[in-house]
């Protein structure tokens, strides 16, 4: 069993997602394993909340209602430039993992998350030293057409800073198109098959 590492000096955590019972059982498992959490369900409530504790550490949910969470963090950097950001979302794409770190998150994990895999991402950069770039691997194998469809739409999203019909005026689709895409999960690839 690997041992998780602990945080070494008791700084607050803000975490920041609009789902309510997910922000509950995340905090009693994340104030079990040593943090002082602090919760938000708005980027109003983070900005007020980061201003006051001043977090050593926080993780983020992508999507926060009509907010997008990646405009969150340059903000947090500001007020607060040592802060760990660690960004989550249930819609993982390579092109919003690459802006995340682009924008200062440290990292970056797709739900459903397990605790101890967030407090690793929070707490192992404390005490690794950092490699060339954060940025994530391209995939060994070329992804399927699909895939590089909700790519392509995830990263023209993040660029329009989640506005859907400026998003769908870029890609040259009807709004409606759009958002019955995005509703759908991501396209994920197919095992290979044993022989």
């Amino acid at each position: 069993m690997t041992e998780i590492p602990q945080p070494a000096i008791l700084r607050p955590l803000l975490l920041v997602d609009d789902d309510t019972t997910f922000v509950r059982v995340l905090a009693r498992v994340l104030s079990s394993r040593g943090f002082e959490v602090i919760t938000a369900t708005n980027f109003d409530e983070a900005r007020t909340l980061a201003r006051r504790h001043r977090p050593g550490y926080c993780v983020l949910d992508l999507k926060l209602g009509e907010e997008n969470g990646l405009r969150l963090i340059p903000e947090l950097h500001a007020l607060i430039p040592d802060t760990r950001v660690l960004l989550l979302t249930g819609y993982a794409s390579i092109a919003t993992a690459v802006e995340a770190i682009k924008r200062g998150a440290h990292d970056y994990l797709a739900k459903p998350v397990d605790a101890d895999a967030v407090v690793r991402a929070l707490l192992d950069g404390d005490n690794a030293e950092s490699e060339d770039d954060d940025f994530p691997d391209a995939p060994e194998a070329p992804l399927a057409l699909r895939r590089l469809e909700w790519e392509h739409i995830q990263r023209v999203l993040t660029e329009c800073d989640g506005n859907i019909s400026e998003t769908a005026r870029r890609l040259g689709m009807h709004r409606r198109t759009l958002q019955r895409k995005l509703s759908k999960h991501p396209v994920r690839e197919r095992p290979e098959r044993e022989e």
